[in-house]
């Protein structure tokens, strides 16, 4: 009996979380909170700093400003020099961010999973079958950014980026409740398709996931702001080299990165669903060769 009064009280308070978080305006209430976040005033950063560490484990000890003169400023705030080490083994691929490990394992038939027993389609995820099935049987691994953390995200090795689509879509929440619920979500919500190639050639790509109160993804490398209301070129070629551990951009509050590679790659040894890892971390690792 206790059993059953506790999960449904747990189930209760999942579906208010949900309602919450999923049955409001999205977009309008994810347009005003970007307006909201930019205003300059020290009684109106400080009251919602205040509500923002009542909910969150916010903290600002890494940052490298100690005054921040709006939300906006704070989201989106960088590091003290040397706040994170960037693991720059050869094999390895660094985690592009702070992130709380999600779903990983292998794309099978074009299928990746968002949640257990909740699967999606890398082709709608990309907007391009043929984009998808260059990571057919290889990895995936799902990073979910809290807003509470450290929202900028780097290049997990070095090579060049050769192209980023841009799909508008809905602001879902991405949290675990959410993922759990709602079928296909981030092939439905905002993202950007960043794909790279490694400096050996092997094709990697990067998905950020925006969601609600986010909607918004700066991309330096392209010099765009990337937003519900963005114009287009949806399809923007480039040849853009980058450095592991170079900043590539940033949210404006919490989301979501995937990150695709093609066989040949694991989940870094000691890594596991939940997990919270920092950007720069060992994320990916190359399998030795197999001897000929």
């Amino acid at each position: 009996m206790k059993l059953a009064r506790l999960r449904d009280r747990l189930l209760l308070q999942e579906d208010l979380n949900f309602l919450l978080t999923n049955r409001v305006p999205r977009h309008a209430l994810t347009r005003f909170m970007g307006w909201f976040s930019k205003i300059r005033h020290p009684l109106v950063f400080r009251a919602s700093l205040a509500v923002w560490r009542a909910f969150t484990d916010l903290d600002l000890s890494d940052a490298r400003k100690t005054r921040f003169d709006s939300l906006h400023d704070c989201f989106t705030r960088e590091l003290k020099p040397g706040a994170r080490t960037v693991d720059m083994a050869p094999d390895v691929l660094a985690s592009p961010s702070d992130a709380i490990v999600g779903a990983t394992g292998r794309v099978d038939q074009g299928l990746v999973l968002q949640a257990k027993g909740f699967p999606y389609r890398m082709a709608d995820l990309f907007g391009r079958t043929d984009t998808a099935a260059t990571f057919e049987g290889g990895s995936y691994v799902t990073l979910r950014l809290t807003s509470a953390m450290y929202h900028r995200f780097h290049a997990p090795h070095d090579g060049t980026i050769e192209h980023v689509r841009y799909i508008s879509g809905d602001t879902w929440n991405v949290n675990p409740v959410a993922l759990k619920r709602v079928q296909r979500l981030f092939c439905r919500n905002e993202r950007a398709v960043i794909q790279m190639r490694l400096c050996d050639g092997t094709p990697m790509a990067l998905v950020p996931v925006a969601a609600i109160l986010v909607a918004s993804i700066r991309l330096h490398f392209l010099d765009v702001l990337l937003h519900l209301r963005w114009p287009g070129p949806n399809e923007m070629p480039c040849q853009a080299a980058v450095h592991k551990g170079q900043e590539l951009g940033w949210f404006e509050h919490g989301s979501t990165i995937i990150a695709f590679v093609p066989p040949g790659f694991e989940l870094a040894p000691g890594l596991a669903q939940g997990q919270t890892i920092r950007q720069g971390q060992a994320l990916l690792r190359r399998l030795p060769s197999s001897p000929d």
